[in-house]
C-alpha cells in the first residue's frame, strides 16, 4: 500500500501558536529535541469529528515535559482550542491528533538550559491501526530482547520521545520476524507492554493487567479499567510473569491507536477472542462514538 510521505501533505498544522502550511512546518537541525531527545508528545483519537478524553490527553502533555524538566508554553485550555481548531481546519472525520513538543536550538550541549520550548499541533484520518482479519481475529507479537528500564535510569512516567526509541527497535525485529508488534518485559523480567500499547491478560474470566510502574498508565487502559469495573469484570492490576501467558484465556492490547486490540498469537502460544476482550471492546467503542453526540 503507498501512503503519502508526512511531510508531503496538504492542509495545516498548528505550530508555536499560528496555522502554517503543512509543508512548511519545520524544526532547525541543530534543535536540542533532536540531538538529545528533549521531546514529549502525544495522540489524540477522533470519532465523528470530537476528540476523546483531550483534557486528559494535554494534561499529561505538561506532566511529560515537567518530568523531562521544562514547561510546555501554552495552557490546556490553549491546546485544546488549538487541537479543535485543527481538527476543523483538516475537516477529520475519523482521525488521530499528534501534539508534540521539544526543546529548540538556543544551544547545543547535553544541557537543556536555555532552549526554547516549540509546539506543534497535527490532525490526519487515521480510522484504525489494523484492519481485517488482523483487528477481528487478533495479532501475532513477538517477545523482545528489548526492556522496559528500571525507574531509577529512564522517565517512565513520561510521553517521552526518547523512550519509544526501545519501542522502534522491538517493533522493527518483530515485524521483521513476520509478527505484528513485540512485547517487552521490564528490567526484572515481569510482563510490562507492547511497543505502544499496554497488556491486559483474562484468566479464568478475571482481568490481569501488569502494574505500570516501568510504563505508561495509558488513558485508553484507565478507561478501561473503569468500563470493567462497570461490567462488573473483576480487575487484577500486579506484576505479572511471562510464565503466566500460559494461563491466560484471551490476550488484548489497549491504547489510543490500538483502541481494544485483540492478541491471537504470543510467540509460540495462540489466543481466541473471548467474551471479556468483546465485551470491553464493545463497551470502548459505545463510549467512544458517544462523544460525536452534541
Amino acid at each position: 500500500m503507498t501512503t503519502t510521505a508526512f511531510d508531503d501533505r496538504d492542509g495545516v498544522i498548528w505550530l508555536d501558536g499560528a496555522f502554517v502550511p503543512w509543508r512548511d512546518a519545520r524544526l532547525h537541525v541543530l534543535s536540542h529535541g533532536l540531538h538529545y531527545g528533549g521531546g514529549v508528545f502525544e495522540g489524540v483519537r477522533v470519532y465523528g469529528g470530537r476528540a476523546f478524553k483531550p483534557v486528559e490527553h494535554f494534561e499529561r502533555l505538561h506532566a511529560s515535559a515537567r518530568e523531562l524538566g521544562f514547561r510546555v508554553p501554552f495552557d490546556v485550555t490553549e491546546l485544546d482550542a488549538a487541537m479543535r481548531e485543527t481538527v476543523r481546519r483538516q475537516d477529520i472525520v475519523d482521525g488521530y491528533v499528534r501534539p508534540v513538543a521539544w526543546r529548540g536550538s538556543e544551544q547545543l550541549s547535553v544541557s537543556g538550559a536555555g532552549t526554547s520550548v516549540h509546539v506543534a499541533i497535527a490532525a490526519w484520518e487515521w480510522p484504525h491501526v489494523f484492519s481485517g482479519d488482523a483487528r477481528s481475529r487478533g495479532i501475532r507479537l513477538r517477545t523482545s530482547r528489548w526492556r522496559r528500564p528500571a525507574p531509577d535510569t529512564a522517565p517512565v512516567r513520561a510521553k517521552a520521545a526518547s523512550l519509544y526509541n526501545i519501542c522502534t527497535l522491538a517493533r522493527d525485529e518483530a515485524e521483521a520476524a513476520g509478527y505484528d508488534d513485540a512485547l517487552l518485559l521490564d528490567f526484572r523480567g515481569h510482563l510490562a507492554e507492547a511497543t505502544g500499547a499496554n497488556l491486559f491478560l483474562v484468566i479464568d474470566g478475571a482481568l490481569h493487567t501488569p502494574t505500570p510502574d516501568t510504563f505508561l498508565d495509558g488513558i485508553t487502559r484507565q478507561t478501561v479499567l473503569s468500563l470493567a469495573e462497570d461490567l462488573g469484570i473483576a480487575v487484577h492490576e500486579r506484576h505479572i510473569g511471562p510464565e503466566e501467558l500460559d494461563r491466560a484465556d484471551e490476550l488484548f492490547l489497549t491504547g489510543t491507536a490500538y483502541e481494544v486490540q485483540p492478541v491471537r498469537a504470543v510467540d509460540a502460544r495462540t489466543y481466541e477472542v473471548g467474551s471479556v476482550t468483546t465485551a470491553l471492546s464493545k463497551a470502548y467503542t459505545d463510549l467512544t462514538r458517544a462523544v460525536t453526540v452534541p
